[in-house]
């Protein structure tokens, strides 16, 4: 079961193509530092767009990554 904080493969469905990381990171359970940090070192788990400093989340490498799990 979802808790407020952790959406549902369901709610992740729903998001546009791209989120923002704070959502990513609630989405994989992990902190906002720490999904930043795993940008910044290039090992993140699903694919990012870079905007100058921004980050964008691809959500469809997102599902991908839950549904595998």
């Amino acid at each position: 079961m979802a808790t407020p904080d952790k959406p549902t493969l369901a709610d992740i469905r729903a998001w546009p193509a791209t989120i923002g990381v704070p959502d990513a990171a609630k989405a994989l359970g992990v902190s906002k530092s720490h999904m930043h940090a795993l940008i910044k070192r290039g090992e993140s788990p699903v694919r990012t767009l870079s905007f100058g400093a921004r980050h964008r989340v691809v959500t469809a490498d997102l599902i991908r990554l839950l549904e595998a799990a």
